[in-house]
């Protein structure tokens, strides 16, 4: 793992890395979503409406996943101050905010015919919004700093936001233990589901090829922001000449 953090053979990795998750992002997504819409029946309680889960759940791991990355990135960044742990938390902004985004945008869609409302201020849904505004912010907070010219010049600003933001993560995970909410509880565990094994299946096939899809994102951010680096990098050896 520590020869990852050598931008070369990171860069070589990645390029042997991207089609393979392509193809598996691709296969498994669209395995999933029709497999959901087409080969399973409808939830005797909810009807057509829980197949939008295959597509919300996804979304929602990668919207927590995609945070506890950065902050992983950022503890790498902050404690060993390697710049290519800076970058990773970089890419990974932009795509976690639009799973985010999509998130919260299929939360609305699916609660309007289950509870009746768009939105709603509770727990669960509150707190994934101010996860959007974090990411937001994350984005903004890295713009506004220096610019990456060089793999040392990586601000240390963001990692510190990106840790503190963290916190709003087991807020969201036990929101619907700690308040009452329209939200329901925790439907999947590590030993245990209650989606019926009929509607089960294809939720695995959308959660890996969505993963897959979101680490294809990040490594082509990864290569373009390094790339980038080494561009500014050229144009300041030139211009001191």
């Amino acid at each position: 793992m520590m020869r990852l953090a050598n931008p070369h053979y990171f860069l070589s990795f990645s390029k042997k890395l991207t089609p393979w998750l392509a193809i598996i992002g691709i296969l498994s997504s669209l395995a999933g979503i029709i497999g959901g819409l087409f080969f399973t029946p409808p939830d005797f309680l909810q009807g057509e409406t829980v197949r939008i889960l295959y597509i919300h759940v996804p979304t929602a791991w990668l919207a927590m996943g995609g945070w506890s990355c950065i902050a992983l990135a950022s503890f790498v960044q902050f404690v060993w101050r390697h710049p290519l742990a800076g970058i990773a938390a970089k890419a990974m902004a932009l795509p976690g905010a639009v799973f985010t985004a999509l998130c919260l945008m299929t939360g609305s869609i699916w609660g309007r015919p289950t509870w009746g409302t768009w939105w709603e201020w509770d727990g669960r849904l509150t707190s994934v919004l101010i996860l959007f505004f974090l990411y937001l912010g994350y984005i903004a907070l890295s713009r506004s700093v220096s610019s990456v010219n060089s793999f040392s010049s990586v601000s240390r600003l963001p990692a510190i936001y990106a840790l503190l933001g963290a916190i709003n993560l087991p807020i969201i995970h036990y929101s619907v233990l700690w308040w009452r909410t329209l939200h329901q509880g925790q439907s999947l565990g590590l030993t245990h589901s209650a989606i019926a094994p009929s509607l089960l299946w294809p939720l695995p096939l959308t959660l890996l090829g969505f993963s897959c899809l979101f680490a294809l994102i990040t490594l082509f951010r990864m290569r373009y922001l390094l790339a980038h680096a080494q561009y500014e990098a050229r144009l300041q050896r030139m211009a001191s000449l």
